[in-house]
């Protein structure tokens, strides 16, 4: 259940009956009722809760809103509901207060619903496809993969809780350019252990990984592929290290907690026929041409800023022309009803392209959707790390791993909104303090559970909730935690809609930094034992929703630190 929802229905249908009922005595004109806002305030000074009724309503009730207002608040019955009172502010604000039955209300929820509270029904029937990593597999996944990977599996995650049919899908980039980049920097490696003279291509790729494969090749057919066909040599040394580098991809991301529905071959579209299907589809929609030899796609006749070569003078289709069809699987053959795509920032102009070529042929381009994230600057010791994927000293996603712990990588990465800049602090990513924001609402929990064994060690009875007892949680640290734990499911909805994961990470260090203030200022273990029950309630609901979110975001959750 959704108590910020419950709570909103219950004032517009308690505003409503009122002003029917003075309809109906005459003191107000018969008229359709404007839409009306119904909102949290800034302030809670101005209540729980607050509408605009009265001032939409002024002009059909020919009534200043203040005078509207005074009369709902006048008329109104509020009963034994979830509020207590009703208040007129300002120009013609109503604002209500929450009762003891709504703060019990969430609390109880929240025990009731465990693992499930914070789930919403907004994506049920909706079929998902989050892409999102993909990197090319021509070498070990680097650190400017790792917010991407953080980014799309927690994305997937918070579309889950909101409803959605959610599947995760890594794209293999094993067919065009950067394969045949690759055979060729493998075959350099490899001829350069048995001949001397021979340049690497400034082009190429200039990894150590990429010798370390020439060498283990070299090791089990040794001078086997010198002397024989430059094809038949490359394509060996691909067959060769492309499925190492593709397992050594999925090791990576497992160990980074992420586990993929599908992964999905580009060279399987090139043998299916799919690449070539899509180009007579393209050629069929009227939205080419031919120009000094190539194909051309009218794409600026959707909003791109120019036309896209599809196939090239010499007859080679562009990588655009997979990609088109790659899309066309997920949104047409495999029927998503949405694919989301989480892409770096140099993919700005891949989206307007993209987009038109769904509309070209026919496809929704609105089911299409596009996160672009910025990179990420890794700092330690106040410095900033310098990557260089050319030189061969680009930071990997393993090594990263290796230095800091995996809780932190995923958390971090998913602290900002993903089209913002910001600076991964490692030293803090693995600091034991406050400062640390993973550490904090991990400890938060932790202390929670130490409240709750030291109790059960002094032999003291409680249990999860009492309605009763519940109804005592009245001090201003109380009643902020409970009203912010009562939004969670707004925030996953909120999370889902603008595909901004790092919205439920921020969620969490506001929940665990609401805590300790509560902490701080009301007694757990106190005389009282029904207030000391109210307050082992409440902690239980805080330890439950953390939960809930580390488990969501695949972060673990001690129970003592």
């Amino acid at each position: 259940m959704n108590m910020i929802y419950e709570a909103k229905k219950q004032i517009k249908d308690m505003v409503l009956r009122t002003i029917g009922e003075l309809v109906a005595k005459g003191e107000l004109n018969d008229e359709p009722i404007p839409a009306f806002n119904i909102e949290i305030p800034a302030d809670s000074k101005n209540g729980d809760m607050s509408t605009n009724v009265a001032l939409v309503c002024a002009k059909t009730f020919k009534k200043s809103p203040r005078d509207i207002a005074l009369m709902i608040a006048q008329n109104i019955y509020l009963g034994s509901g979830y509020f207590e009172r009703c208040e007129t502010a300002g120009p013609g604000f109503l604002n209500f207060f929450f009762s003891p039955l709504w703060f019990s209300n969430v609390i109880e929820d929240i025990i009731s619903s465990k693992e499930h509270y914070g789930d919403t029904e907004t994506g049920k029937g909706k079929k998902v496809l989050v892409e999102f990593v993909s990197a090319n597999p021509t070498g070990p996944m680097h650190i400017g993969n790792a917010r991407g990977g953080a980014i799309g599996d927690c994305l997937a995650s918070v579309m889950q809780k909101a409803g959605y049919d959610v599947k995760r899908e890594f794209y293999v980039n094993d067919a065009g350019n950067q394969i045949e980049k690759f055979k060729t920097s493998l075959e350099v490696r490899y001829l350069q252990l048995y001949k001397s003279g021979i340049q690497m291509p400034e082009d190429a790729y200039q990894g150590e990984d990429i010798v370390e494969h020439a060498k283990a090749f070299s090791q089990e057919y040794g001078d086997k592929y010198v002397d024989c066909d430059a094809e038949e040599r490359r394509q060996a040394l691909c067959d060769f290290a492309l499925p190492k580098n593709i397992k050594g991809l999925e090791t990576d991301l497992l160990k980074y907690r992420i586990t993929y529905d599908w992964w999905f071959r580009e060279s399987e579209l090139h043998k299916s026929g799919a690449v070539d299907k899509i180009i007579e589809m393209l050629k069929e929609s009227g939205y080419t041409y031919e120009l000094d030899g190539a194909l051309w796609f009218k794409s600026s006749d959707f909003g791109d800023e120019k036309d896209r070569v599809l196939v090239r003078d010499n007859g080679v289709p562009t990588y655009f022309v997979p990609d088109i069809a790659y899309h066309y699987n997920k949104l047409v053959t495999r029927g998503f009803d949405k694919a989301i795509d989480i892409l770096g920032a140099d993919h700005h102009g891949y989206i307007p392209r993209m987009k038109a070529a769904m509309s070209a042929l026919g496809v929704d381009a609105n089911r299409l959707d596009m996160v672009i994230m910025q990179m990420v600057n890794l700092v330690k010791d106040g410095e900033r790390y310098k990557l260089s994927k050319r030189s061969g000293k680009a930071i990997t996603l393993s090594t990263l791993l290796d230095e800091i712990p995996i809780d932190a990588a995923r958390f971090f990465f998913n602290l900002r909104e993903p089209n913002s800049h910001f600076d991964f602090d490692l030293d803090l990513a693995v600091s034991e303090t406050s400062q640390n924001p993973v550490y904090y609402v991990q400890y938060a929990h932790a202390r929670i559970c130490s409240i709750i064994k030291n109790l059960k060690d002094e032999n003291l009875s409680f249990s999860e909730f009492d309605s009763d007892s519940s109804k005592l949680l009245s001090e201003p640290e109380e009643k902020e935690l409970i009203k912010f734990l009562a939004t969670f499911p707004d925030c996953i909805d909120e999370s889902a809609k603008n595909y901004d994961p790092a919205a439920v990470t921020r969620y969490a260090v506001e929940a665990a930094t609401l805590y300790h203030k509560f902490y701080s200022a009301c007694r757990v273990k106190c005389d009282d034992a029904r207030l000391m029950q109210a307050r082992i309630s409440l902690c239980l609901a805080v330890k439950q929703v953390i939960k809930n979110i580390l488990d969501m975001l695949k972060i673990t959750c001690p129970e003592h630190m």
